[in-house]
């Protein structure tokens, strides 16, 4: 979970506020890579990415829809309580490329699913709180299941997935 794994979450609000986070930076920056990948003429990754956003901000609804009536401490970005500055699904920017086929963004999204589950599974091991564990395994279970879907649609990509777009506007390099 995180370099400070001494530091559990012990309440259900502070792990909600996790949850929130995570889902809504990785919302945000699968948009980020959805809009460059438009301006690079990558539009099938494009709309790869479009679609993880959407994912991502349908489970941040549902995490909302949980905070109903509690108390969401605010949590200040480096007081998180994950491994990298960014939250477990936010695409590391250094694995994006704008000439990046389907497959390699789908693999991108699969490799941030499992760190998102595997945040989860880990609070759900390692909480105090019986609510906490029970709302974490959850969550991880229901990342369990979005993994197997991206591990079904890399599974059902053709080779033709694999081929780059062709840079329309490749760097002009003086001689």
């Amino acid at each position: 979970m995180s370099e400070n794994a001494t530091q559990v979450i012990a309440g259900v609000g502070e792990f909600l506020a996790h949850a929130l986070e995570l889902e809504t930076e990785a919302a945000e920056r699968y948009r980020e890579l959805a809009d460059s990948m438009e301006v690079h003429h990558n539009p099938q990754v494009a709309e790869l990415f479009q679609r993880m956003a959407e994912y991502s901000d349908e489970h941040a609804a549902e995490v909302r829809e949980r905070t109903q009536g509690l108390e969401i401490p605010v949590i200040a970005p480096w007081d998180f309580k994950w491994s990298c500055p960014e939250s477990p699904e936010a695409p590391c920017l250094e694995d994006v490329n704008y000439l990046m086929t389907p497959r390699q963004a789908l693999g991108l999204a699969l490799h941030n699913e499992i760190r998102g589950r595997d945040f989860y599974a880990q609070v759900a091991a390692e909480s105090p709180d019986q609510s906490v564990r029970l709302i974490a395994q959850e969550m991880a279970e229901e990342e369990s299941g979005h993994v197997r879907q991206l591990e079904l649609w890399i599974s059902r990509m053709s080779d033709a997935a694999e081929v780059a777009p062709e840079d329309l506007d490749p760097p002009n390099m003086p001689e």
